[in-house]
């Protein structure tokens, strides 16, 4: 995971929090999060199964596999009086396809999933790869909100932040998800639907961001 030295934080319309790139020593608090953050997520029942808490884990494995595999990754981190509330991360440009090298990567971690939730992994995950776009772009995600903390403003904050920077650099932003509350939510930040595929038999959609007018 990269990480970003110099930069200010972001303020959110909430005086307490900050945004700002998150340090290695953070990660495992990033992991935690995101896997609490998007358990309920209809894909994550259809991969992980009904168990709550086994889909905790799963998705916290699926997560250090994606980050042990993606050096380049930049991670968002939304604090609120220190405490770490919401991440987004970012992959840059040419750097989000799944290489053979990336995959040895992550092989250990998805291992531990079981054979027949690795496997769904993989079908799920096959999907989204197969639709991503061919022009250089900003691959979005995953974005979590801590739990209990979520309808309070937090995504917003880390959003704009993310928005800021395709703004600044006048990059295309890209993303995938499966909630269809996520679509209305993306929308509001300048994303589009420009395709949909199901995945493991679930909707999933596909949102682009075009770059800002210069």
């Amino acid at each position: 995971m990269s990480t970003t030295r110099g930069e200010r934080p972001a303020r959110s319309g909430d005086p307490r929090a900050e945004v700002r790139a998150l340090r290695p020593v953070e990660l495992p608090a990033a992991v935690g999060l995101i896997a609490r953050g998007m358990r309920d997520n209809p894909v994550h029942h259809a991969a992980y199964g009904p168990d709550p808490d086994r889909r905790l884990r799963c998705h916290a494995r699926v997560i250090r596999a994606l980050l042990a595999a993606s050096p380049a990754l930049h991670l968002l981190g939304v604090t609120r009086q220190g405490a770490l509330v919401a991440v987004a991360a970012e992959a840059p440009p040419g750097t989000c396809r799944l290489t053979t090298r990336r995959l040895l990567r992550m092989l250990p971690h998805l291992a531990r999933l079981g054979p027949r939730t690795a496997l769904r992994v993989r079908a799920w995950t096959g999907v989204w790869a197969a639709h991503d776009p061919a022009e250089p772009h900003v691959h979005l995600g995953p974005v979590a909100v801590d739990a209990h903390l979520q309808g309070r403003g937090l995504g917003t904050a880390v959003l704009r932040e993310h928005c800021r920077r395709l703004d600044a650099t006048g990059q295309v932003g890209y993303l995938e998800t499966d909630k269809p509350a996520n679509v209305v939510f993306y929308r509001r930040f300048g994303y589009e639907v420009v395709g949909q595929a199901p995945a493991l038999g679930l909707p999933t959609w596909f949102m682009r961001r075009p770059p800002a007018a210069r």
